[in-house]
């Protein structure tokens, strides 16, 4: 699955965009029209980071924060 950031995310929002833009989009709102396409089909999507290191710091992390009432 390719993610955003990748060769393969590029290429594809590269082609979207220029759909885009030949549908009458105009070239400001062309590059945001061709993000949205890209994040509604499934496998485009990123998954999030893969690591611990990737998920931020320990006190940061919602699941490890203590309840305050």
């Amino acid at each position: 699955m390719p993610e955003p950031g990748s060769k393969r995310y590029d290429i594809r929002r590269a082609h979207k965009r220029k759909e885009a833009e030949d549908s009458g989009v105009p070239d400001q709102y062309a590059n945001e029209a061709a993000k949205e396409d890209l994040a509604e089909e499934e496998g485009w999507r990123a998954r999030g980071p893969r690591t611990e290191r990737g998920r931020g710091p320990k006190g940061d992390r919602a699941e490890q924060r203590p309840e305050t009432d």
